[in-house]
């Protein structure tokens, strides 16, 4: 048989194109074809049309609103989410056959109408509060690009005014005019060149609430909810209500939207409606709404979690540091990863570039927790190959890069197989890692990039130190947790073989 299948993630890089490949795998080895298109973060190729055509049945392997859904119509499906994928491809592809047989059967005439019944009973089934999840996720995964690419510019503008000024070049570089960039730029000024850094890190990071309300509105009603959601997130900047007032006035933008679009207009009234009535009725609900409703208490809160963090010093930090560790372990890159890594970015919008404050410590021990599943399982499968399958083996050879790059889906492969023995184990040595940083004083204002930004950390080797421990930690772990219930003397052949090739004798 002949599949076309799409895949997404919130976050639109590991786990789509670890499905993509996974089901096409799993095809080849069933003796069928699959055809993927990954709708991720760098994009996506639309299918060939005649692909779709003569394709026998669809896969949806989305935790997103797959775009362009209704050039399937007609075709048998099944419907699993982007992890069901990654888990257990081979018992996808197996439903999505079993549909696509079982669709002649709904009656004489085959009609596409009778096709997708037959096969409904393979959909999944999406309740209400997964369809939040998916909504507030799509903003997620639109919003990370302003905050990585905004976030590691301010940073390395902030390193740069270290050495254009003698002293407090983060507070020199903050209180510069913009306009010496367009009126007397000098190519050989080192301060001209911090400036230029931070302030189009800052304008790219500004986008961040306005792009996570904008494209959960878009989540829920398409493009209709998109410029009503950036200006709910801008006023929602505007007024100090902070991510969390993005995060409602997305839903309100988008709702709204919504429901505008449902109502039922005379023809002649249709064409003006997307473009026109429903953008201008919406932001007007949302901009009143706001300003005036959600605006205060949203700030209210905002600042009384600002105040909070911003107590917190010394010892107090270790137990959130410690807690942190875990989410960023707990399902490596699902929901519960991703509060933790939100909280963390959208905190830096206070830190107002200072690389000791409590906001900047707390984005360092996340990255750092991040990174300790696939560095733990790289240095696990380095130790004891023979107790890893040859699989296995080279995927932990990618992981030291995953792990290097802060991408902690590279652990995915090896918590899918074995989530008992392994999610803990990752827990653990996050959890040091967390703890540990925090403990150190290490500081970080860009969002992403793992190692590569060490440059931008303070105290880098304490922050490398505390990293170090955590995957050590967490690789014995797994060891101690993979040996469970084996038999003694493998074991002790494993540690001898394990000993040979630390010594280079093998």
């Amino acid at each position: 048989m002949k599949f076309v299948a799409v895949s997404s993630c919130p976050t639109g890089i590991a786990h789509t194109y670890m499905a993509a490949e996974a089901l096409e795998q799993a095809g080849r080895a069933a003796g069928h074809e699959v055809v993927v298109e990954t709708q991720g973060a760098a994009g996506s190729q639309p299918l060939d049309p005649a692909v779709i055509a003569a394709a026998d049945g669809v896969i949806y392997a989305a935790d997103l609103e797959v775009q362009g859904r209704d050039r399937f119509a007609g075709k048998p499906f099944v419907d699993v989410g982007v992890k069901k994928a990654v888990h257990d491809a081979p018992g996808v592809v197996a439903a999505a056959v079993a549909a696509v047989e079982a669709a002649p059967a709904a009656g004489s005439s085959a009609s596409p109408t009778a096709a997708v019944a037959t096969a409904a009973p393979a959909t999944r089934q999406v309740g209400t509060g997964t369809r939040i999840r998916q909504y507030l996720m799509t903003g997620v995964s639109y919003m990370i690009p302003f905050v990585a690419a905004g976030g590691i510019l301010i940073a390395l503008g902030f390193m740069l005014a270290s050495v254009a000024w003698a002293e407090n070049g983060a507070i020199e570089v903050t209180g510069v005019d913009a306009a010496v960039l367009w009126t007397a730029f000098e190519w050989g000024n080192l301060q001209h060149w911090a400036v230029l850094l931070f302030q189009t890190g800052a304008l790219a990071f500004g986008f961040l609430v306005p792009a996570l309300s904008a494209y959960i509105a878009y989540a829920i009603a398409d493009r209709p909810g998109i410029a009503p959601g950036f200006v709910g997130g801008s006023i929602a900047g505007l007024v100090g209500a902070g991510f969390l007032g993005g995060i409602a006035t997305g839903f309100l933008a988008g709702f709204v939207a919504l429901w505008l679009a449902r109502r039922n207009v005379p023809k002649g009234g249709r064409g003006v409606m997307p473009v026109v009535v429903i953008p201008l009725v919406t932001t007007l609900v949302v901009g009143f709404a706001t300003f005036l409703i959600i605006g205060p208490p949203m700030k209210a809160i905002n600042d009384a979690l600002t105040a909070w963090l911003n107590g917190l010093s010394g010892g107090a930090l270790i137990p959130l540091g410690i807690l942190l560790g875990l989410m960023m372990c707990f399902d490596l890159g699902g929901p519960v990863n991703k509060v933790a890594y939100v909280f963390a970015t959208t905190g830096l919008i206070n830190a107002a570039g200072d690389i000791g404050s409590t906001e900047a410590r707390i984005m360092a021990a996340v990255m750092a927790a991040g990174m300790v599943p696939p560095l733990a399982i790289a240095l696990a499968t380095t130790l004891r190959p023979r107790i890893f399958t040859e699989a296995e083996r080279e995927s932990g050879k990618s992981a030291w890069l995953l792990g290097a790059s802060f991408i902690s889906e590279g652990a995915i492969p090896f918590a899918a197989a074995d989530p008992v023995r392994m999610l803990p184990s990752f827990m653990l040595g996050g959890a040091v890692t967390g703890g540990l940083t925090m403990a150190v004083g290490s500081g970080l204002v860009a969002p992403h990039g793992g190692i590569w930004v060490t440059p931008l950390i303070s105290l880098p080797l304490l922050f490398l130190l505390a990293l170090a421990v955590g995957t050590v930690v967490s690789a014995f772990a797994v060891l101690f947790a993979k040996n469970i219930g084996r038999n003694p003397q493998e074991a002790v052949l494993d540690d001898a073989e394990s000993l040979a090739a630390l010594s280079g004798a093998r």
